[in-house]
């Protein structure tokens, strides 16, 4: 996520947003319009947006969206690549970011434990902070369990208003019982990670990850909500199908329940200049990028099938070779995101309005990941557009 002289923390915004080009020499992207388009009308996904962001390599195509369904059922205004949304877990990348600066400047140490930045935090019940490093904690290799699991959060629903502290968040976790596998997805993981940087720093991880990633990169619309439970600006709403299998809005939400673990609010275009930033070297040196790809066997029950992980960042193998690596990221309101850079550095970013409810409706979300970043003009070749 060299040495301190090497890595620039505050370099100049990014050029301003370019729109999607619509020269006919970007073809019409059927095959990724029949993906998004089969996750409105056969999944019942409210609204989907695809922004793809290709590198100068690919002349006359170097931008492109595609857009299906409503932002808002409401009103019926459509779905877009400008909206805000509710990124969930796409959060994580930004803090493994921060934290691995935070090595390079040599300010913590990867294989340190937890307990020589938390002393005591994680005690009892099994759990021992000074048996768990911080790179255990971006891998989720940590054996810490997920709060989330607790029994409250079968209807989230009734929480959606209630205001969490970090240190309330991992004292439930650590009432649970431990994970079954060695790797164990739990956000549990990242909201200790920000209480380390806090410690490191002085500051609130939130502050630190402001002002080293998203200043710097010039996200305009990356924020931090706190307890606002709305959504500032432009944004498309949320939702989610209820105990008696109504769809519900469930855009308003307080997020101090996703800590830096999950609460950014941000866009398809930020999502993609982060992405960019991060691959291209512009976030983090080689060494310690190195390390955030280093990755380790996911469960594909709480990913899928090919997954891996490394600090914050899944990889995923392509059906036309290679792979990608970003993040995805859901909320219980039910905004779902993702980011992925493939081959040659074409980016991705992917919106909805609601969460695929079935295991082909998460295929099919992986199929317009997959068909956009192995479209007609991408590096490894493949003609489906």
């Amino acid at each position: 996520m060299a040495g301190a002289a090497a890595l620039v923390l505050l370099a100049a915004p990014l050029a301003a947003a370019r729109p999607p080009d619509a020269s006919r020499a970007c073809g019409t992207h059927e095959a990724v319009r029949r993906s998004v388009h089969r996750l409105v009308t056969e999944d019942r996904i409210a609204g989907a947006a695809v922004l793809v962001d290709a590198p100068a390599a690919e002349p006359g195509c170097a931008r492109w969206s595609v857009t299906d369904g409503v932002a808002d059922l409401r009103t019926g205004r459509r779905a877009n690549i400008t909206d805000r949304l509710r990124i969930g877990s796409v959060t994580k990348t930004f803090t493994a970011t921060v934290v691995l600066q935070l090595a390079a400047e040599h300010r913590l140490s990867l294989d340190a434990p937890v307990e020589r930045y938390l002393p005591g935090l994680i005690q009892g019940h099994g759990y021992d902070g000074r048996r768990i490093t911080v790179r255990e904690l971006l891998q989720h290799t940590s054996g810490l369990p997920d709060y989330l699991e607790a029994p409250e959060w079968k209807h989230p629903e009734a929480l959606r208003r209630h205001h969490f502290t970090p240190r309330e968040l991992i004292a439930r976790a650590l009432q649970l019982p431990h994970p079954d596998q060695t790797w164990h997805y739990a956000t549990t993981n990242y909201v200790v990670a920000g209480l380390i940087v806090q410690a490191v720093t002085g500051h609130s991880p939130e502050a630190e990850i402001t002002r080293r990633v998203i200043v710097p990169l010039g996200l305009r619309d990356t924020y931090w909500p706190g307890d606002d439970t709305r959504i500032e600006g432009p944004h498309s709403q949320s939702y989610f199908t209820d105990a008696e299998g109504r769809r519900v809005d469930g855009t308003d939400w307080n997020m101090t329940f996703g800590d830096v673990g999950g609460a950014l609010v941000s866009t398809p275009e930020d999502l993609t200049r982060f992405a960019q930033a991060l691959s291209g070297g512009r976030l983090l040196p080689a060494e310690q990028l190195a390390e955030m790809r280093r990755t380790v066997t996911a469960d594909p029950d709480r990913l899928w099938p090919g997954a891996r992980y490394g600090l914050g960042l899944i990889t995923t193998p392509l059906t036309c070779g290679g792979i990608w690596w970003g993040h995805a990221g859901t909320v219980p309101g039910g905004h779902r995101a993702l980011v992925a850079v493939g081959p040659g550095g074409r980016t991705v970013a992917v919106a909805l309005t609601e969460i695929p409810a079935t295991l082909q409706a998460e295929r099919d979300f992986l199929d317009v990941v997959d068909q956009s970043l192995c479209a007609a003009g991408s590096p490894t070749g493949r003609t489906t557009a």
